[in-house]
């Protein structure tokens, strides 16, 4: 899988979760692919929701590796 096709797969699975964040008031925004990482910020109601370590794991991470196996980690970058 190329760089772009990486690239394109991690935004078709933000774009999948993003309506589930939205409707809880936040979003979410990919920054970064670094090797096997990618990075994301969390933004909105978010940023400051209690369970936003775990619907990175269990919701983000779980997706974003449905359509890009290869990734190991998905990172909240705060600003």
């Amino acid at each position: 899988m190329t760089t772009q096709e990486v690239h394109n797969n991690v935004e078709k699975a933000l774009e999948e979760i993003r309506p589930f964040l939205v409707s809880d008031g936040g979003n979410i925004k990919l920054i970064a692919i670094e090797d096997t990482t990618v990075k994301v910020q969390l933004e909105g109601a978010c940023i400051g929701c209690s369970v936003n370590q775990m619907t990175l794991k269990n919701g983000v991470e779980a997706t974003i590796k449905k359509y890009v196996p290869q990734i190991e980690n998905v990172i909240n970058i705060t600003e």
